[in-house]
């Protein structure tokens, strides 16, 4: 039979040279005799034999071999050839195919690849990774991975024994490399082999694979991201017409892998109710196996609900391959880790969550990737997803890569990423990790290890204004959600708009505040008097921006000692100064972040291999400070004057921040719109009661006692007020009024005028 390709291009196939496989393999219509005929070719580098099987006439057609045992090719004359088989003998077994290269109308359009490369392509991730879907009537899933500077690459995966000959992939515009496997299905492993032009070959996972094997496995999984069925779409729709800050903001921040873990020898079960193989946790924990997610939505969100906390804020659970990194090194961006289970029972998590009223914020790390060789490091054989420079492109301290953000696909990849976990999985806030490092070029980096931006500046301008775009991007799509920054410095507008040029966040952790506490109330309270400033200093920039304040993880890790350790004094006193801090910083302006184990007093630094103290709760000290975060968390709420106006001087006002011999502050927390509606706090942060201690008010009335550190209930001394005081006719600290309170040891109180009360006589005088 006359050859109809010539050898040289069947060598590039055989090889695994070729850019455009299409160009040699699948149907060919050719004229050949005078005649108009089709020529099907196939490489099946295992295949003795193979047949061209046409479904319609139940006919089978040989293929000879041409040029290489393993180069197929059969000569049809027909008209039309549409949705053929392939039989193929592999030694003793035979199996019958579509071919995947009859298969040419693509799922990425043009306009597609021109929205990615101008990095405005919000939700690439519905056409680039893998997606199962139907060509002409057959099923498949349909592959489109970016590797500009590769020379080949290929789909890997047991349907062709991880074999890179068999599904090689043809280049589009831009980069983009795609294939149509024919009969893949849900469920399907795969990687892609990317070979460069130096012939090194990298077997990588999907940058946009939506679930991954459980590590140390690294292959992407065909997933079903459409299937779920939601019930939170009230959830979604009050979220939408709701402006969060001026809505009580307590957020949960836990670690899923450490909060609790099963026993592997109580296996976990499915949706369906068959039972999962366990994911141990490690060596250190012997016979410990991480719970699902769906046991976390029984065991967690109870347990949040009862605490009082408004959202939940989960450490990264995007795919990573070392527990250790506590997820803060992403190889899996769009995928939810596996260790945890499959897409659909984090969906089931998150709606559970919205159903018991607690909105979910995920951990999100666009600023730096980890250098494993699955992942994005060098992903086409280039620094790609990273800046070329290293003195750019990696953070040295962390032995991590940074994101190359002047690059258009780059930023794109990122801003889809952010809008993915929105409209995905319903979640309703990110907080974005390390946004320092990437907004300073020199961050962790001595001199003469970084490179200065265009105008000599230490500032990457284009972090900054990929930043922007996202904030922009995600808000235009889902009003109401929350995008926090974790940002150190002192950059300016980090929460403000994008239009007026702030970096578009709605908040940013408050660093200073955290730090200026937790120095505070480390000290002896004897020298608290020295140190006023501490308390009083954030007040002064409290409202540049909308801050959220933070007692994170990173406090109670690496020797920093966990939060009633840093207390003073003895036993009783630690747990007072606890519920102290605790009480200023849920009425301070700012919304609220505690981090697990902080609410019931844990005494062991996190450990991200082992479970919290669970056994403290056996003991009466550790149940009432639980106790004290619910009623805690329940006087938030329940006080609009505490979380309505948190971002303005108009919600917050000194009544007197100068009485340091006492180590006392005192100050009235306003609601918006509403000038009747306060609050009276005050602190007293030392272990020596007041009988008589007076505070102006701007009112006459009765001023309950809404609230006190120093309960019995919660382990403190029961020193009060009887309930409350009325004010009197004594001018003081500038104010017409005043009460002459008891001020427990290490205590603080929250006092609000009762309008209900009838002044002392008042009564009698209107019935005369």
């Amino acid at each position: 039979m006359p050859m109809t390709v010539a050898p040289e291009q069947i060598d590039r196939i055989v090889w695994n040279q070729h850019h455009d496989p299409f160009e040699v393999l699948g149907p060919h219509q050719i004229h050949q005799n005078g005649k108009s005929v089709w020529a099907v070719r196939a490489y099946l580098p295992k295949a003795t034999e193979a047949w061209v099987v046409c479904p319609e006439e139940r006919q089978e057609y040989p293929m000879q071999v041409v040029h290489n045992p393993h180069f197929f090719e059969c000569i049809l004359e027909r008209e039309h050839l549409k949705n053929y088989q392939l039989r193929i003998k592999e030694g003793d077994h035979e199996r019958v195919i579509y071919d995947p290269y009859a298969f040419r109308s693509p799922l990425l359009t043009d306009y597609d690849i021109y929205l990615f490369g101008e990095g405005n392509h919000h939700r690439i991730y519905e056409k680039m990774g893998a997606h199962v879907t139907e060509i002409d009537g057959v099923q498949g899933v349909y592959f489109a991975v970016w590797a500009p500077n590769a020379r080949n690459v290929s789909v890997l995966g047991d349907f062709n024994h991880w074999d890179g000959r068999q599904h090689q992939m043809r280049i589009r515009n831009n980069g983009i490399w795609e294939l149509f496997i024919p009969g893949l299905t849900y469920g399907a492993a795969y990687k892609y082999e990317i070979k460069n032009h130096h012939g090194h070959i990298y077997e990588k996972s999907d940058p946009y694979g939506f679930q991954q094997e459980v590590r140390p496995k690294t292959a992407s999984i065909v997933a079903d991201l459409d299937s779920y069925h939601w019930h939170d779409s009230d959830w979604m729709e009050k979220r939408r017409h709701t402006e969060p800050l001026t809505q009580p903001i307590s957020v949960y921040e836990v670690h899923l892998g450490s909060w609790m873990h099963g026993s592997a020898s109580e296996p976990a079960i499915d949706a369906e109710g068959n039972p999962i193989p366990p994911v141990i946790v490690a060596d250190l924990k012997p016979g410990a196996r991480f719970l699902t997610y769906r046991e976390l939505a029984d065991k967690l969100i109870p347990y949040v609900k009862e605490l009082g906390f408004t959202h939940l804020e989960l450490l990264p659970i995007a795919e990573h391959p070392f527990d250790g990194s506590w997820g803060y090194q992403v190889t899996g961006y769009y995928a939810a880790t596996s260790r945890f289970g499959t897409p659909q029972d984090f969906m089931y998590f998150v709606d559970q969550c919205h159903q018991n009223g607690i909105g979910v914020i995920l951990d999100w790390v666009p600023g730096h990737f980890p250098k494993d060789g699955h992942g994005l490091a060098f992903f086409d054989g280039t620094a790609l997803y990273e800046y070329g420079d290293p003195r750019i492109g990696e953070h040295k301290e962390w032995g991590t890569l940074v994101f190359n953000y002047a690059r258009h696909e780059v930023r794109n990849f990122l801003v889809a990423n952010a809008l993915f976990w929105f409209d995905k999985y319903h979640i309703d806030g990110i907080r974005v990790d390390a946004v320092a490092s990437m907004l300073y070029r020199d961050y962790l980096r001595p001199d003469g290890e970084w490179v200065a931006n265009q105008y000599g500046g230490r500032e990457n301008i284009e972090a900054a204004d990929f930043l922007r775009q996202t904030n922009h991007v995600i808000f235009s799509y889902f009003p109401g959600i929350l995008s926090i920054a974790e940002e150190s410095t002192t950059w300016p507008m980090v929460s403000w708009p994008t239009y007026v040029g702030g970096l578009g966040f709605n908040l940013k952790w408050n660093m200073g505040w955290m730090h200026d506490m937790l120095d505070y109330f480390h000290m002896d309270p004897w020298f608290r008097q020295f140190h006023q400033n501490n308390v009083t200093f954030s007040i002064m920039y409290a409202f540049t921006e909308n801050f959220m304040l933070a007692l994170s993880h990173d406090e109670v890790v690496h020797g920093k000692s966990p939060m009633i350790g840093k207390m003073p004094g003895d036993e009783w006193q630690k747990y007072a100064n606890l519920r102290a801090l605790y009480s200023y910083m849920f009425t301070h302006p700012g919304k609220k972040t505690l981090f697990m184990s902080m609410e019931f007093g844990q005494w062991s630094e996190w450990n991200v291999w082992g479970d919290l103290e669970w056994h403290l709760l056996n003991y009466e000290p550790h149940q009432r400070l639980k106790y004290f975060m619910s009623r805690l968390n329940e006087l938030y709420k329940s006080q609009p004057a505490l979380y309505t106006q948190d971002f303005s001087y108009d919600g917050f006002e000194w009544i007197d921040c100068n009485d340091q011999r006492h180590s006392v502050v005192s100050f009235i927390r306003r609601a918006k719109d509403d000038p009747e509606e306060y609050v009276v706090v005050v602190c007293n942060f030392t272990p020596q009661p007041h009988s008589h201690y007076r505070v102006g008010v701007p009112e006459m009335g009765f001023y309950t006692e809404l609230f006190n550190s120093d309960a019995r209930e919660y382990g403190g001394s029961n020193m009060g007020n009887l309930g409350g005081k009325w004010a009197e006719e004594w001018t003081f600290h500038n104010r017409p009024y005043s009460i002459d309170l008891c001020l427990p040891p290490l205590g603080v109180l929250v006092l609000k005028l009762d309008r209900t009360k009838d002044l002392p006589g008042k009564s009698d005088q209107d019935a005369n």
